[in-house]
């Protein structure tokens, strides 16, 4: 699959449950177990479609978790599919529940595009994150001066109360840092975005410190691409993958543009962006390095 995001058909929120699963990604799992259970019985969509006084393709977006599910649908189909034991029904529902809790960024939803929601959801409920960033300071990893410094440098026209909004997003995306089911983060990061005065010599002194701290958590693992390495030339845009505990959702690689994002998750995709992330991180400074790299950026601002 692969799809360029601007109002598609892909799940547009999450937020964590308690599972540690966003409902974006809940959503996605509850609807591969419904279609299990349909195609173990014989029954096709459009049978099943008909029992929920709906059609074919609403039960297809509700298998693929592109739609909110109703508990009154969800328990008519599990009674279609032979699931009578009241623990496992129950279960099913208590998951329809949290799939349809919305995601805090509603709250935010005048300053983001409906494709940068569904990104959010799916971060929410991803195990690993791994990125590769050549022009900022990943979002999870800026600190709040930084990140107004940037916003203000991406979107001059924007106003101060749509700039404090996008600040506030991106520090509620870190939450997920502290959090008890927090995701691994390994990030590359080109030198020459270190040594840009983003906001100016003490607003840099503060990002760099926040990186040298984030650096040394166990989770976290920030590598420095130096200049020179010629790991760049194999890709020329920021991306991200993202990994799952979940054994319905594969391995994704998002990349953001302008106004619409791709989502790629084909193996051969996949294959591709494993190679260059790993090429990356074998051509940037270790962690250890890169801390100390940073150390030394800070130290001459």
């Amino acid at each position: 699959m692969a799809a360029v995001l601007a109002g598609s058909g892909w799940p547009a929120d999450g937020n964590p449950g308690q599972s540690g699963s966003g409902p974006t990604v809940l959503r996605i799992t509850l609807g591969s177990q419904l279609r299990r259970l349909r195609e173990a019985k014989g029954i096709s969509r459009s049978e099943a479609g008909h029992l929920i006084r709906g059609s074919e393709s609403k039960i297809s977006r509700l298998e693929l978790g592109r739609s909110p599910f109703k508990e009154r649908d969800v328990a008519d189909l599990l009674t279609l599919y032979g699931v009578t034991d009241a623990e496992e029904r129950a279960a099913f529902l208590g998951l329809v529940k949290q799939a349809n809790n919305p995601g805090w960024w509603h709250k935010y939803s005048d300053v983001l595009p409906p494709w940068l929601n569904v990104y959010l959801g799916l971060e929410a409920g991803a195990s690993v994150i791994r990125t590769y960033e050549p022009h900022a300071v990943p979002a999870l990893l800026q600190t709040e001066d930084y990140a107004q410094a940037h916003i203000r440098l991406a979107q001059p026209d924007a106003m101060p109360l749509e700039v404090k909004r996008r600040v506030e997003v991106r520090r509620e995306r870190q939450r997920i840092l502290a959090a008890a089911e927090r995701p691994t983060l390994w990030t590359v990061i080109e030198e020459s975005v270190l040594r840009r005065p983003v906001g100016g010599p003490e607003v840099m002194r503060g990002q760099l410190r926040h990186l040298i701290e984030m650096g040394q958590r166990d989770h976290v693992t920030v590598q420095i691409l130096p200049h020179g390495a010629a790991g760049h030339a194999l890709i020329g845009q920021a991306f991200t993958m993202l990994r799952f505990t979940e054994p319905d959702l594969p391995d994704l690689v998002y990349l953001e543009q302008l106004s619409s994002a791709l989502y790629l998750d084909k193996r051969e995709d996949l294959d591709i962006y494993t190679k260059v992330i790993e090429r990356l991180c074998v051509e940037a400074r270790p962690g250890h390095e890169s801390v100390a790299l940073l150390r030394e950026l800070h130290d001459r601002l």
